[in-house]
């Protein structure tokens, strides 16, 4: 057994990785030596170094190198990624005591008392634009408690808030440096560094104009290929250097194997080896994950490993436009993973939330009614007396007095309703009411016409029992924008659906808009309806409010109907969305008709708006659905698990295979899908038809039987 000298520490790995990004490190001389000189002197001469630049230009590199010369001055340092930090001022001071090694729940003062015990220290925070919400309360609360002698050093994509400008205590202590490409001789630095040859660098540098993504991209691509670039364009701007070179990076991609997992990457918000094993279905998932690591467009944080935000769009699209078949099922299988990860506690409720969601960023009638640019630019809380005033003010404004004394009435009735969203300045932007209608009494319906109408609506359809809980969205606006589509309606649907998701004693929920039309796509995907005798008047302008019972449709069923929607486009979901809600009389097809049907449905099974026709929407199978958008997707999830009930003995798995590459990801023929599967055409057909004929057999049970759900 080999002998340590316990004098000596052994060698970290970080020490390594740190020697390493040293070696590859280049060019940023200037922003080097104006960081080490602060640290030499005697008294700092500002506190806050804010570096800002677009994505790829190598502020994260930079930092890493910050706080190597911390290290070699003997400057304690701590560095904080702020897509590790939940957006919240707990979140925030939670990464800052864990940075600092701190033990125990402490106080915000604690945390900055022991930050402030180091005579001269060095805090960095990447990623500071996602912190952007906490930007005021940053700089008037806790970087003033940090002693004197602390350098605060933030790397963002955008420029300071001018607050830091307007503020005479800041102006003195700021200084500001905007990163940009490398000159010349940085680049070429860099690709010598990267083992390419002289005469490829005045090539290189018409590409790339000294971005640093584009040289590493293209250093990437030369590494693989071999071989030099074709000089068939002459781009002017940077994101079209970085797409171009990264389609060509992409056909230089090893494997397949290799592509999907790029594929995977894009897709995803964050990858982990765990997430890309479940995906791939592949052992060679840790080989694959650890490619991934060495490319240099792909960051990691805590969460794993995520692509350049240029390099996601240009993968997902070109996955989206060459196969959508195959962006479907990785959609559904990153998703089916979350929730796996979620039930096994490996993943936290917050995490997943914000994973399932980014998933949906394509969705149809989804995307267009949120503000995607300004995700992040916002947070809630629950409102305090101080926000009072404000909110009358908003509802006068938009709505009139009569409004503003009906909300008057509900922040006097139930306070706690209403949440406020506030921005980097921790202004009030917005808010939205949860208003709790079953603790509503007599009086409050007669002082709210919304909340009255709402309430004879219920009573028309079903009366509540005495658990059942109703939730009124009844007001929701932004300051500025009222209900349009900006920040403030990103908060709205956070919060909505959090509610909806959580609350299990919830029986009805309301939300209530100005121009109900407008959102009668949206709703109807999600299968809210326009519930027209719970529309209301006020001050002249009508109202109109979407409904949902979630009695009928508890959140799991309609959670995996709304997902269902995700997989079609606009035009295929055209002709159900413009239809109302309704029940359908049931028909009672013999076993011949069913089985013909069944045929015709699996036939049909990617195109919607055909299986809008089928008989077996208003057979058995169906009877307990009360809606034909929810059928028809109802219906597509019960073929697929009909199918998916072949996988459970090894010698129908094959049967499954064929069902899957005709129906569920077909091939553009049955001679391609036999290719596929490697089998002989005679083989491959019977195969199909057995598969055929078992998922008959499978649905007609649930017809005869009602076994639906």
């Amino acid at each position: 057994m080999a002998s340590f000298d316990s004098t000596h520490r052994p060698a970290r790995l970080s020490e390594r990785l740190a020697q390493s990004r040293k070696r590859r490190f280049v060019g940023r001389q200037s922003e080097l030596e104006l960081f080490r000189s602060v640290l030499l002197q005697t008294e700092l001469p500002f506190n806050l170094l804010h570096l800002f630049g677009p994505g790829g230009i190598g502020k994260t590199s930079l930092l890493h190198q910050y706080a190597q010369l911390a290290e070699e001055q003997g400057v304690p340092c701590f560095l904080l990624e702020s897509r590790n930090i939940d957006l919240s001022k707990s979140g925030f001071l939670l990464a800052l005591q864990a940075a600092l090694g701190l033990d125990g729940i402490l106080s915000e003062d604690s945390i900055c008392e022991a930050l402030a015990e180091f005579e001269r220290s060095v805090l960095l925070i990447d990623t500071y634009e996602l912190l952007q919400p906490l930007d005021s309360w940053l700089r008037e609360t806790i970087l003033p408690q940090f002693h004197s002698q602390c350098l605060v050093v933030i790397a963002g994509r955008n420029p300071p808030n001018p607050a830091w400008y307007t503020d005479l205590g800041w102006q003195e202590l700021v200084r500001v440096v905007s990163l940009r490409n490398f000159a010349p001789e940085e680049s070429q630095n860099y690709l010598e560094q990267r083992g390419l040859a002289p005469e490829q660098f005045e090539q290189v540098l018409k590409f790339t104009h000294g971005h640093p993504l584009a040289l590493s991209l293209i250093a990437d691509l030369l590494a693989q290929s071999g071989t030099t670039p074709k000089a068939a364009f002459n781009p002017e701007h940077e994101p079209d250097i970085i797409r171009v070179l990264l389609e060509r990076f992409l056909e230089q991609v090893p494997t397949p194997l290799h592509r999907r997992a790029l594929e995977i990457c894009s897709l995803t918000r964050t990858t982990t080896e765990a997430s890309l094993s479940y995906l791939l279905e592949d052992e060679k998932a840790p080989q694959l994950f650890a490619w991934l690591r060495t490319l240099s467009f792909i960051e990691q944080s805590s969460d794993g490993l995520f692509p350049h935000n240029l390099v996601r769009e240009v993968i997902e699209a070109d996955l989206r436009w060459r196969n959508p078949q195959k962006y479907r099922l990785l959609f559904r299988k990153a998703r089916e993973y979350l929730r796996e990860a979620r039930k096994a506690d490996t993943l936290e409720l917050q995490t997943f939330r914000v994973e399932l969601f980014y998933l949906l960023r394509n969705a149809p009638y989804f995307k267009r009614y949120l503000d995607w640019k300004s995700l992040g630019d916002a947070y809630a809380e629950t409102a305090t007396p101080l926000d009072f005033p404000q909110i009358i003010a908003t509802v006068k404004k938009y709505e009139g007095n009569r409004s503003a004394g009906i909300a008057q009435h509900w922040l006097n009735r139930q306070p706690h309703a209403f949440i406020v969203f506030r921005n980097s300045e921790n202004e009030l932007i917005g808010f939205m009411t949860n208003l709790a209608l079953h603790q509503a009494t007599p009086e409050d319906l007669e002082v709210d016409p919304g909340a009255k109408a709402v309430m004879n609506y219920i009573h028309t359809k079903m009366p509540l029992s005495p658990s059942d809980e109703v939730f009124h969205h009844r007001f929701w606006m932004g300051r500025d924008t009222y209900q349009k589509v900006a920040s403030a309606l990103n908060m709205t649907v956070l919060g909505t659906t959090r509610l909806w998701e959580t609350n299990r004693k919830l029986a009805w929920s309301f939300i209530s808009f100005a121009e109900p039309e407008f959102w009668q796509a949206h709703f109807s995907y999600i299968n809210f309806w326009l519930a027209e005798e719970a529309a209301f008047e006020i001050g002249g302008r009508r109202y109109g409010t979407y409904g949902h019972d979630w009695r009928k449709e508890p959140f799991p069923v309609w959670r995996d109907i709304v997902e269902e929607r995700d997989f079609s486009t606009e035009t295929e979901l055209e002709p159900l969305l413009a239809s109302k809600e309704l029940t359908l009389s049931v028909l009672a097809l013999s076993q011949a008709e069913f089985a013909e049907a069944c045929r015709l449905a699996l036939r049909n099974y990617t195109r919607p708006a055909v299986l809008l026709e089928s008989p077996l929407l208003r057979s058995g199978l169906l009877a307990n659905q009360q809606v034909s958008q929810t059928r028809i997707f109802t219906l597509q999830k019960l073929i697929r698990e009909a199918a998916e009930s072949l996988k459970t003995n090894p010698k129908d798995e094959k049967l499954y295979r064929a069902l899957w590459r005709t129906y569920f990801e077909p091939a553009a023929s049955q001679e391609l899908a036999a290719e596929s599967l490697s089998l002989p055409f005679s083989t491959y057909r019977s195969h199909l038809t057995a598969g055929i004929e078992r998922v008959i057999a499978w649905l007609w049970q649930r017809e005869m039987y009602g076994l639906t759900n």
